[in-house]
């Protein structure tokens, strides 16, 4: 007979793994988060810059919107409970020249419109939050922004499943497809389950479509590449500092964070990829490439957005514009003491392929027995816990 679950989560990320941990809170038992890599976070669960968001940027009719300040709070207060990693940075966003400021004060709007602190800085207030940032007269102060160590996160919450005796975190493990009625062909032999939980990030389009799910959109994977000051180095950012974006698209430009283990970093970017895993030059690219090189093209003739990132952004490979971006956030900008970082992500972008436009939002579908968290890129780490509490409230309060 095959191996059984009765609730079997696709994705060891920290949508995963938050989701199974709800479940088990709720007194769910045969939990299996099913996870490809020998170990977790390796790729954005563990790639991203452990930013604790607070609410800023979205729509305030938005899941993200909904969930990200709750989670905010969530999160911090686990890792406070659990003693792990927490940094209470703070952020400020700043307007760049004067033609931000009206951007700037959308932001403001929305963050307020979704229960955020924030407040707008001159340029002498802003010299005491963050001394080495630059504006064109205003920014806006984040206070509930903080930075954790998402490695550490993951790993406390997988301890937690194990210790419960609910639930089991099998890695190494791949799923491949449907074997039959609620059966999951893997890597390591088929999994019989109850209900179904696709939680598996870069491949979560994928999995719905084993499902009969999702057929109208596709995905496209985004690379960010980062700078780190150099060991020894002092530069004088103490926390976040961030441009204002273009709030039509879902990138939040080249910024400076802090990390909880005080390492500077600078990124990340927002580069057209060629794979899923496509972390290097060339490591990553797979036989989708063809593929996602048409879905590029296709976006390129069609969304003018797109289309401005997808030539400003590939250019931020050489240095000289990478430190472009950079330079006018902060006074003092010196290149030389920021070196290629070997941290390197992924965005897992879904575009609605019947409207060529990026989804703004994280999207969450049921068909059946099954659930399909879809389109979790930032803030996905920080809602995470408040995503868990309401998919869990919609589909499992039976």
């Amino acid at each position: 007979m095959a191996e059984a679950a009765d609730i079997l989560i696709v994705g060891g990320g920290v949508v995963g793994l938050t989701l199974a941990r709800e479940l088990v809170a709720r007194g769910r038992e045969n939990v299996v988060v099913l996870e490809k890599e020998p170990a977790l976070g390796r790729h954005a669960s563990g790639r991203n810059s452990g930013v604790l968001h607070a609410g800023i940027y979205y729509a305030p009719d938005s899941l993200k919107a909904r969930s990200c300040l709750r989670g905010n709070l969530l999160l911090r207060g686990y890792c406070q409970a659990q003693g792990l990693p927490l940094v209470e940075t703070g952020k400020v966003i700043v307007a760049r020249d004067p033609s931000e400021l009206p951007a700037l004060e959308e932001l403001r709007r929305r963050a307020i419109a979704n229960g955020a602190e924030v407040e707008l800085l001159d340029d002498r207030q802003l010299a005491q939050v963050e001394p080495a940032a630059r504006s064109a007269g205003l920014a806006l102060y984040s206070r509930l922004t903080a930075v954790f160590d998402p490695l550490a996160v993951l790993e406390r919450l997988r301890e937690e499943l194990v210790a419960s005796g609910r639930a089991r975190v099998v890695t190494g493990r791949a799923f491949l497809g449907l074997s039959g009625p609620r059966t999951a062909a893997t890597s390591g032999g088929p999994i019989g389950f109850r209900r179904l939980v696709n939680a598996a990030g870069a491949y979560c389009d994928r999995v719905a479509r084993a499902f009969g799910v999702g057929a109208e959109y596709r995905l496209i994977p985004f690379k960010g590449i980062y700078r780190k000051l150099r060991p020894g180095a002092a530069f004088p950012v103490r926390g976040n500092v961030y441009p204002v974006p273009d709030i039509r698209n879902p990138f939040l430009g080249v910024h400076f964070t802090r990390s909880a283990r005080g390492d500077l970093y600078v990124g990340p970017t927002a580069i057209p990829a060629l794979g899923r895993e496509n972390y290097g030059m060339l490591r990553g690219i797979d036989r989708e490439a063809p593929a996602l090189l048409l879905r590029d093209a296709a976006l390129f003739a069609t969304n003018r957005r797109f289309r401005s990132v997808a030539i400003t952004e590939p250019r931020k490979y050489l240095p000289r514009f990478f430190h472009a971006d950079a330079a006018r956030l902060v006074h003092g900008y010196d290149p030389r003491l920021f070196a290629r970082a070997t941290k390197v992500g992924i965005r897992p972008q879904l575009v609605d392929w019947r409207t060529k436009e990026l989804v703004m939002d994280f999207l969450v579908l049921a068909k059946d027995e099954t659930v399909h968290v879809l389109n979790p890129v930032s803030p996905a780490f920080t809602s995470s816990m408040d995503l868990a509490r309401s998919i869990a409230d919609a589909h499992f309060a039976a």
